[in-house]
């Protein structure tokens, strides 16, 4: 995505690829067969985290560090919809990689990871922002299954971005605090919540997005096999919260909790 210390060298385009999710606000029904929920008519809106990734991108173009961002999602006919809004933020061009159907149904990470590595290869990028995991299915795996494809090195969970003459510095956010590591060009970043605050789109950008190119393309035409290693057994609603039980002193809550059997 970005890379060499001076502006002039910069030729190899960025590429921000993120996700488009279902809009969680406006429900999510099972289906009657438990094989997976309902995606008919179902607004998208895109994942916050990969929000973040496009605002960090961006950042980076306007500091001149790179030239061309480039957004890129996959899924069926709606996903357009998010790309502009990518667009709108300050993306240059967008790239949809079209899915639907059974093959929307049953794609995963590692199907996303080899598209979004071959098209990395395709637009010869040199550094790639994801967020770092997807909102609906929360597998935080795309952005290493693609590094790994790639054999590029990569830094998860960015809370900092910082270009280093040929390199990046990273600051991870980790369960212990806080990791700072600095990777070489190649790379792959995922982005984590407090990296940035993303910018609103303005009425001009959206009407300046409208002109700008998206590119549509199909799997087979990177070379990507669609087909899932992986079977859904079945799809169920979380179970309905029980209401809880005031009690009034300690002696009455161990009296609920052995009647309960649970101690």
């Amino acid at each position: 995505m970005e890379w060499t210390v001076r502006v002039s060298e910069f030729n190899s385009p960025p590429c921000i690829y993120f996700c488009s999710t279902f809009d969680l606000g406006r429900g999510i029904r099972v289906k009657p067969d438990h094989s997976g929920v309902v995606t008919d008519g179902v607004k998208h809106s895109m994942n916050p985290f990969c929000e973040i990734a496009v605002e960090e991108a961006v950042k980076l173009k306007e500091k001149k560090f790179i030239k061309e961002v480039v957004a890129v999602s996959c899924g069926p006919a709606q996903v357009t919809e998010t790309i502009r809004t990518a667009l709108a933020m300050g993306c240059d061009r967008g790239i949809h990689v079209e899915v639907s159907g059974k093959d929307y149904e049953a794609m995963g990470p590692l199907q996303i990871s080899k598209i979004f590595a071959a098209l990395a290869k395709k637009e010869e990028a040199s550094l790639v922002i994801l967020g770092k995991q997807a909102i609906d299915d929360d597998c935080n795996q795309t952005g290493q299954m693609t590094a790994a494809l790639l054999d590029w090195p990569q830094g998860t969970f960015a809370s900092e971005v910082t270009i280093d003459g040929e390199k990046v510095k990273v600051v991870r956010e980790i369960d212990g605090g806080l990791e700072t590591i600095k990777i070489s060009m190649p790379a792959v970043l995922t982005a984590d919540l407090r990296l940035n605050t993303p910018r609103y789109a303005t009425l001009p950008n959206i009407m300046k997005a409208k002109k700008k190119k998206i590119a549509n393309m199909k799997p087979a035409d990177l070379g990507v096999d669609m087909v899932s290693r992986m079977e859904v057994l079945s799809v169920d609603e979380p179970p309905t919260r029980l209401a809880g039980v005031k009690v009034e002193t300690v002696d009455d809550l161990v009296a609920k909790l052995k009647a309960n059997g649970t101690i």
